[in-house]
Order: structure tokens, then C-alpha cells, then sequence
């Protein structure tokens, strides 16, 4: 090939790769498209043509490139920058009302400026760039962990594989700048950009359409089947269910990357991702309510589901300020619409068991049209539920979709019973697990009857999943799917087999070949090395997440001191009330529990542990408050490290306060501190009290 000649196949391939990133933005992003499909067709294909032909200019950002590789054997669980907290919800004016009442308390202002956007139903996603091109793709999970689904992600039309109209700047300060001259923002070569994938309903009709033909189930809203796409193991599947993104947060090392939320949707907008375009910056929380009030109407003319509206500070320096609980922020909120509803006939109770043994009533409903979507089964939670509404089998009844999603039965029709007194029957909880057969107990002060057979197939799935979490035992290659292979072909009986696995039973199975199975064995022997706090969290007792097991891993130093600890002697340690020492009495009182940890012990778990010290560190006793943006550390960076010190975090400045750390752009909480006298100090200040 001539010189001139490789020039022009360049500039071709290039040009037909601008067009076609156009063409997709036009369509996918901005739904304004320019061309016919089969025009776009006809550029793809001329492309694909001179790629294969010169292989050596095929780039990993070609539009060609968006679907690739073979199907994968698992997905591999990846950090998150920051939490991916989910928010706290309000359903009515009032609510919503109190929430921008402490907001400017807490504060200390008299109106505060919010953005409004609308509450997509669907998938959380973390998207990180590199030299401004999609290098990962990282599910939501548990919120500190997610899986990296990136090969599926790369399949989303509206999930730019570069950043669109922008170009390079200055390498030596690693920014992106834009490409027109009227703008001075520069935005870092590698950046977090966050959002929802959802699934538009003329897409889930579809597929579930597709399904039924092929006698497959059908997913229960778009949602689920939103997650569903994003997690198959092959991306060809997931670019077929034509999934859409929407971005919502920028980010750079876990932190906000503009002054204000509203700048952060702009400059995602110009950056070539598809941001919400029904969304407004209100002065106040009496216009985020019109906004609210319009939005309830017009709900119904979106072509993908919503189940409320999102209120967010637009202030991210008062974001930092007003910091976030352990689950939400306290800077935003999700208002809620009224559930949508239906009337329909009970035509049965089903009992379902859950992973701590919960029995619970399910509805089996004469199916009906629920906002969309069919709905054929709903919770009655327990026992009581159904006294409380007497419910029987073959009531009418009203069913609401909770938050949307979760379908409930929450009203009687007592009127649709005339006539119809012989086809009643009444519904008693059974005494005996419906999975296993085993003993049902409900204990005193409790709702829910529960099955104390720890081999019970519908426990161990849900038993064994909790104890090879990330935070629990660590055992990151058991996924649901090979959960369910190890169960239902007997290998797994008790989490304790998973330690008497061999290489050759796993390899035997599913998409599970030898690399995967010695990948899996090397996890399993290295949770044998974890701490007692850890096996304690795997045990599943009741009422005992990963804070108590560490607690009480602390307090006994053993497993052995801690199993026989009566219940007095639990109260003894820190958070540990009647109720939780009797669960946990109980839990170890139980033979075949105590069978299942004599077999942990054989295989190598550690039993032993160091007890925490009484002194409680350099701060114990101490009470901080946190105000303003700190440089070396995030708020729960640096909350983390007080409470490690034997010290605790508080929202409000009082007398009783020892320390206000203050960092850039403190708030009133700095100036009540003065008024009290309490002591203000900085970063440096700040760490040296942890020298002791």
C-alpha cells in the first residue's frame, strides 16, 4: 500500500467513525435521529469492511468494537471509589418539608438552592475513564463492592466509549479541556462518571415477549430485567435487550469534581452522555413540590419507569458539610409517588423460606396489569399481616406495587365476600418448614415463624452466598450460579463442605473449567486464614452483622468463650441488649449448630482472637464535630479514623462537644463552636492527637 493510498484509508476509517459516533449520539442520546437505520447500517458496514481489511487500525473505541469476545466465566468483584449510597425516601409534602427544615438547620441557612430530577427505575452503575475513554464498568453491589461488568456495558448505545466533542489538553496537568475556545472548565483525563441503567417498556414488552414464545419466565418489571442484561455472561445477549444509560454524578477519586450538581449534569450533557433532560434547578422547596406535583401527571407519557422524583442539594460544598448517614446521604432525598394499584382475587398462600429461616406468606393472585407490568404474586409478610387485614384464600383484594416495585396486598373488598362465603377458605402458617419439613418455631416478641433447621435447602443457598460475601469470609468466586450447582448436585450440604471441594468436582461443572476452579479453591484456602470477627459474621446468627461480630470477637477473644456465654454475660458487651444476647444464646445452644462449627474448626477456621484493649485508644472519650472540605481526608475517611481511636462523631456543635475539626469553607458549625468555646482545630492539629 502506497504511502498516499494508507493516508486516505485512514482519514476514511476515521471519518466513518465520526459519523457513526454522531449518528449514535443523535439517536441514542439526544432521540433525534437524522438518518434511516438503514442508512446507519450502511456506514457500520462500510467500516467493519476496511477494519477487517486493516486490522492494525482497528482502536478499542471504534463503534465496531462496542460488542466483543467470548462469553465469560464469572465477574470479577471491584472496589468502589466512594460508597454508592442509596437514599433515604419520603412519601408525602410534609415529609419532604422536614427534610429541607433540617437541611437548613443543620446548615444554617434560611433557603437552600436544589436540583430536581426524576427517580429512574433501574440499575446503578460507576463508569471510569481513563485518557477519557470507558476503561471499566462497576455494578452498585453492596455499595462498597461492585462487579465488573464492562464488556456488557461497552454494548449500551448511550454509554459513550470516549468522551464525545472534547479533546486532549494539556498532557502535563492530565485534563481534558473542551474543544470549543468559549470555555475555561478542564476536567481530569481519568474520571468516575455515575448513573442508571435502565430499560425503556417498549424494549421490556419486547423481550419478555421474546421469552414467553421460547416458554422462558418472564421478567417482573424492567428493572429486573435492567440488572438481568447488565449481568450475562455473554455481552451478545446484553446488546440485544437494547438497555439505555442516564448519568447523574461526576467524579474524580471518589469526590465531586464541579462547585455545584447542576454543573455536573451540563458538563455530562458536553461531555456526550445522555443526561435526564427533565430536570430543574429550584430556588427553594416550593418550587422542588410544582416540580413534584407536574411530574406525578406526566409520569405515565415516559417511555421507561420512574417511581418518584430525586431532590438534591445543588451546593456540593454544602454536600461535604451535611455529610450522610450510615446508608444515605443527608444532602438528598427520594420522594416517593403513591403506589400503583389494582383489585384481584386471592386464588392461594404460598410459603416462602428465606436465608435465616423466616417463613413467609405469598399471595398467588389472579393475575392483573400493576403500571405496566403483570402482577401475579404479592407479599403478606406474615402471619399477623394476614390477621390484621383477615384475609382469606379466595378474598378480593387490593394490591399495591410498594415504592412501585415490590407488589403487596394491603386492603380486603369484606363487600365482594356476599355470596361467595363457600369458596373462602382460612390459611394457617404451618408448623413445618414447607421446604424441608423441619421444626417451625416463632419465638416471643416475634412476627415471623422460622425454620431452626440449619440444612435446610432453602436456608443453605442464602446461608452459603452471606458466608462467602466479600466482608464476610471473602470467597468472591461462588456466585449465585455456582451456588445453586453446588446445592442442587449435592456437594454442598453445610458451608463446611465448601472446604472438602476438590478441583475435579468443581471443573465438572458449568463454566467451570480448571482455571476457575483452582482460582476458586485459592479463595477458599485463604478465608481459612481470616479473623474471628469474620467467621462469627459467617455464621449467620441472628441479629449479628459485621459491626457486633466484631464487637463480640473483641469482647470473648474466642469463638469457645463466646459459644458458651450465658445470656448475662453477653449483655456485657458493647450494643448487645436481651433480645440480641437470647438470639445468639439460642443460636449456639442448637446442636446441629454446634455441629456445623466443630466442623469449621477441623477445617482451619481461626477460633481465636485478640481481646480489645479497655484503654480505647488516644480518643476515647472524645467527642468531634466535622465542618467544612478537608484536604487529606474524605468525611468518612476521616470519621473512620476517630471512631478506630476509641472516639465519636457527632452532627450538632454543644457543650459537651471536645473538638470541631474545621477545613475549607466551614459552615455555622464553626461559628457556633466559638460561641460555646469549644476547641477548633485543623488538619495538622487533627492528627496529632492520635499520637499517643
Amino acid at each position: 500500500m502506497s504511502t498516499n493510498t494508507d493516508q486516505h484509508r485512514r482519514q476514511e476509517i476515521e471519518s466513518l467513525r465520526e459519523q457513526i459516533r454522531h449518528h449514535e449520539y443523535l439517536y441514542y442520546v439526544l432521540d433525534r435521529p437524522a438518518i434511516t437505520d438503514a442508512e446507519f447500517d450502511a456506514l457500520m458496514n462500510r467500516l467493519k469492511q476496511l477494519e477487517a481489511a486493516h486490522p492494525e487500525l482497528v482502536t478499542a473505541d471504534s463503534p465496531t468494537q462496542r460488542v466483543g469476545g467470548q462469553p465469560r466465566e464469572g465477574f470479577v468483584k471491584v472496589g468502589h471509589s466512594r460508597v454508592l449510597l442509596s437514599l433515604d425516601n419520603a412519601y408525602s409534602s410534609g415529609e419532604l418539608l422536614d427534610f429541607d427544615r433540617r437541611v437548613r438547620e443543620l446548615s444554617g441557612r434560611d433557603t437552600v438552592e436544589y436540583v430536581m430530577e426524576l427517580k429512574l427505575d433501574g440499575l446503578s452503575m460507576a463508569l471510569h475513564y481513563e485518557d477519557g475513554r470507558l476503561a471499566r464498568a462497576v455494578t452498585r453491589g453492596d455499595g462498597t463492592t461492585g462487579e465488573d461488568v464492562t464488556e456488557n456495558v461497552r454494548t449500551i448505545r448511550s454509554v459513550p466509549l470516549a468522551a464525545a466533542e472534547w479533546r486532549i489538553g494539556n498532557a502535563e496537568c492530565g485534563m481534558l479541556e473542551p474543544g470549543t475556545p468559549n470555555s475555561a472548565l478542564r476536567i481530569p483525563h481519568s474520571f468516575e462518571v455515575r448513573g442508571e441503567v435502565i430499560m425503556p417498556l417498549a424494549a421490556f414488552r419486547k423481550l419478555n415477549e421474546e421469552r414467553e414464545a421460547k416458554d422462558l419466565p418472564k421478567f417482573a418489571n424492567p428493572r429486573n430485567a435492567a440488572a438481568g442484561s447488565v449481568r450475562v455472561l455473554d455481552p451478545g445477549i446484553t446488546a440485544g435487550r437494547r438497555l439505555g444509560f442516564f448519568a447523574y454524578a461526576l467524579l474524580r477519586e471518589g469526590r465531586t469534581l464541579l462547585p455545584e450538581h447542576w454543573q455536573v449534569l451540563e458538563t455530562l450533557s458536553a461531555l456526550g452522555f445522555k443526561v435526564n433532560a427533565h430536570r430543574r434547578r429550584c430556588a427553594g422547596i416550593g418550587e422542588a413540590l410544582r416540580f413534584i406535583e407536574e411530574w406525578e401527571q406526566q409520569r405515565e407519557s415516559l417511555d421507561y419507569e420512574i417511581d418518584g422524583v430525586v431532590v438534591k442539594v445543588n451546593s456540593v460544598a454544602l454536600h461535604e458539610e451535611l455529610g450522610a448517614t450510615a446508608k444515605a446521604p443527608r444532602w438528598a432525598i427520594a420522594y416517593k409517588y403513591a403506589a400503583r394499584g389494582a383489585e384481584t382475587k386471592v386464588l392461594d398462600i404460598e410459603v416462602q423460606v428465606g436465608r435465616t429461616g423466616a417463613l413467609t406468606p405469598v399471595a398467588v393472585l389472579d393475575p392483573q396489569p400493576i403500571g405496566g407490568v403483570m402482577v401475579g404474586r404479592a407479599t403478606l409478610h406474615n402471619e399477623d399481616e394476614i390477621a390484621r387485614l383477615e384475609l382469606q384464600i379466595g378474598d378480593v383484594v387490593q394490591v399495591e406495587r410498594g415504592g412501585d416495585v415490590i407488589p403487596k396486598v394491603v386492603k380486603v373488598n369484606v363487600e365482594a365476600r356476599a355470596g361467595r362465603e363457600q369458596e373462602l377458605r382460612p390459611f394457617r402458617m404451618p408448623d413445618q418448614c414447607p421446604v424441608c419439613g423441619g421444626r417451625v418455631v416463632r419465638e416471643e416478641g416475634e412476627v415471623a415463624r422460622r425454620c431452626i433447621s440449619t440444612n435446610c435447602p432453602a436456608r443453605l443457598k442464602e446461608s452459603i452466598l452471606h458466608f462467602s460475601a466479600r466482608k464476610v469470609m471473602g470467597i468472591d468466586g461462588l456466585g449465585e450460579a455456582l451456588v445453586d450447582q453446588l446445592v442442587d448436585q449435592g456437594l454442598v450440604r453445610s458451608v463446611a463442605d465448601l472446604y472438602h471441594l476438590t478441583g475435579e468436582q468443581l471443573a465438572a461443572l458449568e463454566r467451570m473449567g480448571k482455571k476457575s476452579a483452582e482460582n476458586l479453591l485459592a479463595e477458599i484456602e485463604e478465608s481459612r486464614k481470616l479473623p474471628l470477627a469474620r467467621v462469627v459474621f459467617g455464621l449467620g446468627v441472628r441479629h449479628v452483622g459485621e459491626r457486633l461480630a466484631q464487637t463480640l470477637a473483641e469482647h470473648f477473644g474466642s469463638l469457645d468463650e463466646l459459644m458458651k456465654a450465658q445470656p448475662e454475660q453477653l449483655m456485657e458487651a458493647p450494643d448487645v441488649g436481651p433480645k440480641v444476647a437470647a438470639a445468639i444464646h439460642a443460636f449456639f445452644q442448637e446442636p446441629r449448630n454446634r455441629e456445623l462449627i466443630e466442623r469449621l474448626r477441623k477445617a482451619g477456621l481461626q477460633f481465636a482472637g485478640t481481646r480489645k484493649r479497655q484503654a480505647g485508644g488516644p480518643l476515647a472519650g472524645k467527642t468531634f464535630v466535622l465542618t467544612g472540605t478537608l484536604v487529606k481526608y474524605t468525611r468518612e475517611d476521616a470519621q473512620r479514623r476517630i471512631e478506630e481511636a476509641g472516639g465519636k462523631v457527632t452532627l450538632s456543635v454543644s457543650r459537651k462537644t471536645d473538638y470541631v475539626v474545621a477545613g475549607a469553607d466551614p459552615g455555622s458549625k464553626l461559628d457556633k463552636a466559638r460561641s460555646l468555646g469549644v476547641k477548633v482545630i485543623g488538619e495538622a492539629e487533627f492528627d496529632a492527637l492520635f499520637v499517643e
